[in-house]
């Protein structure tokens, strides 16, 4: 590979590493030409960027890019192929439902919501971490809960009262 395509395609992975929050570095080999189509379907409807790359340029591409990713160096071993996205735990739970039917791909590593995970133990975790979205929409809810309460209270109080004086103007 020239090295005028080699800075090309370097600048191309940066600009991926900035584009999307998370990344997942997966070990593929082994699957077959059936299974990595598969592979990338399930990505492609799941709105996942993967790409297969060499471990040397992502690193020079990460170290090129405006994230802090450290740690990860044991990743880029064997070969990779890189999935992109923007929310945190779609790539673990596809890999998870992947694996159901096949033993890969294998979880290397990952940088999610900016912390570093290592090794395919991780893949549980990974799945169960919340979005923002998700984190944002407990926290409404939470929020929402005492003021609901407070609505009810004041709507069963009011139902009270009428039903009161109407006991006691029947009475008279």
């Amino acid at each position: 590979m020239k090295k005028t395509d080699k800075s090309a395609l370097i600048k191309e992975l940066s600009e991926k590493i900035n584009e999307y929050s998370h990344f997942y570095v997966t070990d593929t080999l082994g699957l077959n030409a059936s299974q990595t189509s598969d592979l990338r379907r399930a990505c492609f409807n799941k709105d996942v960027k993967m790409m297969v790359v060499k471990n040397t340029l992502f690193q020079l591409a990460l170290e090129q890019s405006e994230k802090q990713v450290e740690g990860m160096e044991e990743a880029f071993k064997g070969t990779s192929a890189v999935l992109f996205c923007n929310t945190g735990n779609v790539p673990a739970k596809l890999i998870k439902e992947f694996q159901k039917a096949t033993s890969l791909p294998v979880l290397k590593g990952a940088y999610v919501e900016e912390s570093v995970y290592m090794g395919s133990e991780q893949l549980e975790t990974l799945s169960t971490i919340k979005s923002k979205e998700e984190l944002l929409g407990d926290v409404i809810g939470l929020l929402q809960s005492p003021a609901k309460n407070v609505i009810s209270a004041l709507q069963s109080g009011g139902t009270k009262i009428h039903g009161i004086l109407q006991t006691l103007s029947e009475k008279e």
